[in-house]
């Protein structure tokens, strides 16, 4: 009984980082990244059907892979993150226009993010 329970709790958890990744491809202050990395690390053990959905996946399932892998990201990838944090930071900081506080906050946030992503080691090769 406490196997199941622990098997429905990491998938539960599972599909609420799926979520969160999908809500953060659209919105400038939620990474995709790490919480489709944490559901396929959810997924893993206790749903082998999901973690090869999520592998499987057309636009998530490449760079998942290559981080299953190798712990890396794509230099290509990588600056797909880079571009879209700037764009929508941008756009985020440009609606706020007049509330310094909340400008600066985005900025910080958006330079902690770049620098996380920075730090993530590269690769050239694909899967």
């Amino acid at each position: 009984m406490k196997k199941k329970l622990k098997q429905y709790l990491f998938i539960s958890l599972g599909w609420v980082f799926v979520l969160l990744g999908v809500i953060g491809a659209v919105l400038p202050l939620l990474p995709t990244t790490p919480f489709l990395i944490l559901a396929l690390a959810c997924f893993a053990e206790n749903s082998p059907r999901f973690h090869r959905m999520l592998l499987n996946h057309r636009w998530f399932g490449p760079p998942l892979q290559q981080w299953e892998k190798t712990h890396t990201m794509r230099r290509a990838v990588k600056k797909k993150v880079y571009l879209l944090i700037i764009v929508t930071f941008t756009i985020s900081i440009t609606v706020l226009w007049g509330r310094t506080g909340l400008q600066l906050m985005l900025v910080a946030i958006c330079l902690i993010l770049l620098w996380f992503i920075s730090r993530i080691k590269e690769a050239e090769s694909l899967v």
